[in-house]
């Protein structure tokens, strides 16, 4: 590659994440702390892809940076900062790791109110970038980040290090968080769950902050201390998510087959699976006039976890499934 094409296309990515910054700005995912305007304004994404794989009719087609074609190279560069998610790591034809969208990232990172100073347990290493993200806000050696995979979390260390951040980066379940690292004020997965590992809460501080994928929406769980023990309660936010499944001590996250096609409704199936029957959950979603994700929510308390409609001592409870 020639010193000015290089020169180009490092032109290109600061006017592509500038771009991105913009899409982002316009959604208001970061309304709740535009602090992270900066970092994602900073944190170069294109070093965390080095290359990924775009669905072509019959598999998939790979886009790297140092493909010989000029075209290519600059194909790669754009597609690194569309707000779009990335599949980055393929196993017999399956997806094992992707580049999340970066306008939901924004969003749980907001929605996670960092301090200054916050110890942060990221759960799924991926790329890195989330990671670094973090490291940018909070310093790197305030986080923490945990993935099953150890090919994956070294791939993860190799793309902070070329991007100047160093957190911790541990191969190993994220079920079980971190415990050498603890204790954590804020935790954030990158994998949709079935139930929030009981683990976590004790290596989360008094008022620590979890945000997680769960169901197909994201749960922010607040942690506290009870008469009954440390416990953690919240609702879920406003948004769809859809994440791939924690791998290790939790189960596959199922797939539902839902009765309508309705995704709201497949929120509520999924959150319930194998705790209400549908038919019932239609029922009960149709009486309560098929409400949003913010009516809903997650205890963990006492040994037990449970999700519920609007009240967590209401009417309307059922067991996480995998609980």
């Amino acid at each position: 590659m020639g010193a000015e094409h290089t020169r180009d296309l490092e032109q290109l990515a600061v006017r592509a994440r500038a771009g991105l910054v913009r899409e982002i700005d316009h959604s208001g995912a970061w309304d709740a702390d535009p602090v992270w305007r900066e970092a994602f304004a900073q944190v170069p994404r294109h070093l965390f892809v080095p290359y990924y794989f775009v669905g072509v009719p019959g598999g998939h087609e790979r886009l790297w940076g140092e493909h010989p074609d000029p075209e290519r190279r600059e194909r790669w560069l754009r597609g690194a900062y569309a707000d779009e998610p990335l599949a980055t790591r393929l196993r017999d034809g399956e997806l094992v790791s992707s580049s999340s969208q970066p306008s939901l990232m924004a969003r749980m990172l907001a929605e996670l109110r960092v301090r200054d100073g916050d110890r942060v347990l990221e759960i799924g290493a991926g790329t890195g970038y989330n990671a670094a993200l973090l490291a940018h806000r909070v310093g790197a050696g305030n986080v923490t980040s945990v993935d099953l995979d150890p090919e994956i979390a070294e791939s993860a260390r190799t793309h902070l290090a070329a991007a100047g951040y160093r957190p911790t980066v541990v191969a190993g379940d994220g079920a079980r968080g971190c415990p050498e690292r603890a204790p954590y004020d804020r935790v954030m997965a990158t994998c949709a769950l079935r139930s929030v590992p009981v683990g976590w809460l004790g290596q989360c501080a008094a008022g620590a902050r979890i945000i997680a994928p769960l169901s197909t929406g994201l749960v922010a769980l607040d942690v506290r201390d009870g008469a009954e023990g440390r416990y953690a309660e919240g609702r879920f936010l406003h948004t769809s998510a859809y994440f791939m499944a924690l791998r290790g001590g939790a189960d596959r996250v199922p797939e539902p087959q839902p009765v309508l096609r309705d995704e709201l409704f497949r929120f509520l199936l999924t959150l319930t699976s194998g705790r209400i029957d549908p038919q019932e959950a239609l029922t009960l979603w149709e009486r309560e006039g098929r409400p949003e994700r913010e009516r809903f929510g997650v205890t963990v308390r006492g040994g037990r976890q449970w999700g519920w409609l609007d009240d967590p001592d209401g009417p309307h409870t059922w067991e996480l499934p995998g609980t």
